[in-house]
């Protein structure tokens, strides 16, 4: 079984989910190291949705148990998994299309001054302070106070990235970001996504896309069925061994010492 020597930043062991009769996670355990990469990946049905559903909060575990940080955690909404650093990119990016990049990267957090006896939006400091966090892990926009809706998808991902990375996030979660992207775009957030991991945070990627996910993973957990396949390190697993396991669940031989669940 594949182990790690130091305390994992995140750690779920023996996650069930059920869903009346149906189980669809059936022990999972699955963890991510520090300032470390994760392709999870797995088929349509996999389970992959469910076990990340439930580390954010919007499903809870039938059993199991997660810990943060070495701790135990419960984690019974996205509220609390932001609250102790998790921060997750879905496809639709949860930014408002209509609202300018400035507003968007400080939606929730918005920055204020005072005018008489009361407070409004500080737009000028937000604008400001948006494009220098950007710059600072390599992303450069035009206009801070340009409409979301203006942007391709590509950049729109690095506004998300990059909103995990100023906010202080420890695990970010980022759920099929190449999807429909061009390939100058997909490079793009790959190379954003290793910038993430430079300044200190763990990433778990959802993809579909292997070659994609295979350009910047460190490891890969492969899921089936409900059931974890294994954990593989990119040195020891070619793209071409990853895409077999997740259309058949098979190890190859030479991986499966050590590497499937007992």
């Amino acid at each position: 079984m594949f182990e790690t020597k130091a305390t994992p930043l995140v750690e779920m062991r023996g996650i069930v989910k059920q869903f009346g009769s149906v189980e669809a996670l059936r022990g999972v355990d699955f963890h991510v190291d520090r300032q470390e990469i994760v392709g999870l990946l797995g088929d349509n049905g996999a389970g992959k949705s469910t076990l990340i559903k439930i580390l954010t909060g919007v499903h809870t575990p039938t059993r199991g148990q997660i810990y943060f940080e070495g701790k135990p955690v419960t984690i019974d909404s996205p509220h609390a998994a932001r609250e102790i650093g998790i921060e997750t990119v879905y496809q639709d990016l949860a930014l408002v299309p209509l609202m300018s990049i400035s507003r968007n990267f400080w939606l929730g957090q918005e920055l204020t001054r005072r005018f008489g006896p009361f407070k409004v939006l500080d737009h000028n400091a937000m604008a400001t302070s948006t494009r220098e966090a950007l710059l600072d892990i390599g992303i450069k926009i035009r206009n801070p106070d340009e409409a979301v809706a203006m942007m391709s998808g590509g950049e729109r991902q690095s506004i998300a990235i990059g909103r995990a990375v100023h906010f202080g996030k420890k695990l970010l979660i980022l759920d099929e970001p190449t999807s429909a992207l061009s390939v100058k775009q997909t490079g793009e957030v790959l190379n954003y996504t290793r910038r993430a991991k430079e300044r200190g945070l763990s990433v778990i990627f959802i993809t579909h896309n292997i070659a994609h996910v295979h350009e910047v993973a460190d490891r890969f957990t492969i899921i089936r069925g409900g059931r974890k396949i294994g954990d593989f390190y990119k040195h020891e697993v070619s793209e071409m061994e990853v895409a077999h396991m997740v259309m058949t669940g098979e190890v190859p031989e030479r991986l499966r010492l050590g590497s499937q669940e007992e």
